[in-house]
């Protein structure tokens, strides 16, 4: 405690740290503040089955993301989960798309053009969701729009209304990222997510204590010691630090660049990091696009699609997960290249000879490791989805895994990093007593 103190003293001695600390906390707090300006024309006293819709199912996974913005009608509804959707759709193109893969070679040049057509794109998404977003609020707040509005006017403005409230949260992502103290995007979601949580902390106290069926203290006892396991697990993924076992890794490199030292070929366990689960959730949601659009949930099939707690999302879900994390893998890590490269500055496998055997050798250990991250992934996928079988209310559930948890840690081991470099910068002392809090390269703060 005392050190912690120590590091908050610092933090605010060094007057750059400062003033990022400080902008990025009201930069956050505009955020805040806006997920509870409702849109011009809607009644909040009669948003309740609006919230009660959003308690449960696909839809507190979206008003989570959104801190509370979509059950609140806010003009931050659709917060920024349409840009991180068309972040994804601009980096499979970049994989796939010669004109993409020509662009992203271009260095600073090409980012701009790419950053520009994610921004197109997401404006193009908001066009699509907005529209749904309304037509599901007309539906579960009938009578929630002030009378003597017509209903058709009122859809073209809440429309650009919610398109542009979506464009500021990413206006106010960004200048946290270039003003505040880094991965402004990732640290909106975050607080977000966190903002549902003492809520929902105090619901599973209640329902533990006062439930005939709650277990009381020692069940709430054996649900903090599993969540504190899947946090550590989740911290584990998300840093993604161990290589691949020394008896494939290893490699000699003998000249005098290296000075003859031992290393490992840069493979990681979770090479995917997050990215699959994502991948994955933005699918799983398009049944709830297609629903609100129709306004027809009728059928058992789209009704388990729906419930992110049934056997078939959850099936489907790891399904993906898995087949995302392959995907993703191949497309990032190529062997013909490493093993190139371990060529070039005389390093090879032992027993492996250099060139094609070695690219395929590679890709071989890949293919092993991959196997088991994918599965590790996935079960920290639908965790919260197992948790209730524990009797954990809804809202507390989400915590124990998914994306929201993968999130929260991935976040907070960035921010910390940030932090941390500039004290070291200045000759203080770190967050740990290690002095180094290991950040995480890709994955969710790559937005």
């Amino acid at each position: 405690m005392k050190k912690f103190i120590e590091t908050l003293k610092n933090c605010w001695r060094i007057e750059d740290l400062r003033t990022r600390i400080l902008i990025t906390i009201l930069f956050v707090a505009i955020y805040r503040f806006g997920s509870f300006v409702v849109l011009p024309g809607i009644n909040p006293a009669m948003l309740e089955k609006l919230q009660s819709q959003t308690s449960g199912g696909l839809m507190s996974l979206l008003d989570m993301f959104s801190g509370g913005a979509f059950s609140n009608a806010s003009i931050f509804a659709l917060g920024i989960m349409p840009y991180i959707s068309a972040s994804i759709v601009m980096q499979l193109l970049a994989v796939a798309v010669p004109y993409f893969q020509k662009m992203q070679r271009e260095g600073e040049s090409g980012r701009k053009k790419i950053n520009w057509y994610t921004r197109v794109l997401t404006v193009a998404i908001l066009l699509f969701q907005a529209p749904s977003y309304l037509m599901n609020l007309k539906m579960q707040a009938y009578g929630a729009l002030a009378s003597g509005i017509d209903w058709s006017a009122f859809m073209f403005l809440a429309t650009i209304i919610l398109a542009a409230g979506s464009m500021f949260v990413l206006w106010l992502g960004e200048r946290i990222t270039d003003k505040g103290i880094g991965n402004g995007i990732s640290i909106i979601i975050m607080i977000g997510i966190i903002a549902r949580l003492p809520q929902a902390f105090i619901q599973e106290i209640t329902s533990r204590f006062t439930a005939i069926t709650g277990g009381g203290l020692v069940m709430f006892i054996v649900e903090i010691l599993i969540l504190y396991a899947v946090v550590c697990a989740a911290i584990l993924l998300v840093q993604g630090t161990r290589k691949i076992p020394v008896q494939y890794a290893k490699r000699i490199v003998g000249n005098k660049q290296y000075g003859g030292a031992r290393q490992y070929v840069p493979l990681k366990l979770f090479a995917a990091n997050v990215m699959p689960i994502i991948f994955a959730q933005a699918l799983m949601f398009i049944p709830l696009t297609i629903v609100q659009y129709s306004g027809n949930a009728n059928g058992e099939f789209l009704r388990s699609l729906m419930d992110h707690r049934s056997f078939l999302y959850n099936f489907i879900f790891a399904f993906l997960i898995i087949a995302f994390t392959y995907f993703y893998t191949a497309i990032t890590l190529n062997p013909t290249q490493m093993a190139e490269d371990m060529k070039r500055n005389n390093g090879f496998i032992p027993g492996i000879k250099p060139g094609k055997d070695t690219a395929d050798y590679i890709d071989t250990v890949m293919s092993r490791i991959t196997g088991p991250g994918s599965l590790f992934i996935a079960f920290i996928a639908i965790m919260p989805s197992l948790a209730s079988l524990l009797n954990v209310q809804e809202a507390f559930s989400q915590f124990f895994g998914g994306t929201s948890l993968l999130i929260l840690v991935g976040v907070v081991i960035d921010t910390l990093q940030q932090i941390e470099s500039h004290l070291l910068m200045r000759h203080y002392d770190g967050l740990l007593n290690s002095g180094r809090v290991r950040g995480n390269k890709s994955g969710v703060s790559a937005y």
